[in-house]
């Protein structure tokens, strides 16, 4: 089972925001959904390993 875990990170430091197995909901986050944040990081664990993480971009809608 892969689980997600969301990093929230600002000038002050980091926060997990996130640690779930949902991988929808877990992609879907913003950092406009998390107060004074300006960056998110996303890491996938499987198997009590990292696999994988990358930075959560921000989806821009263009009108």
């Amino acid at each position: 089972m892969k689980i997600y875990v969301i990093l929230s990170f600002n000038e002050e430091g980091m926060d997990n925001v996130y640690v779930g197995d949902d991988e929808e909901k877990a992609l879907a986050f913003t950092p406009a959904d998390f107060e004074n944040c300006d960056a998110l990081f996303v890491e996938i664990w499987e198997d009590g390993e990292k696999v994988d993480d990358f930075r959560l971009e921000e989806t821009k809608n263009i009108d």
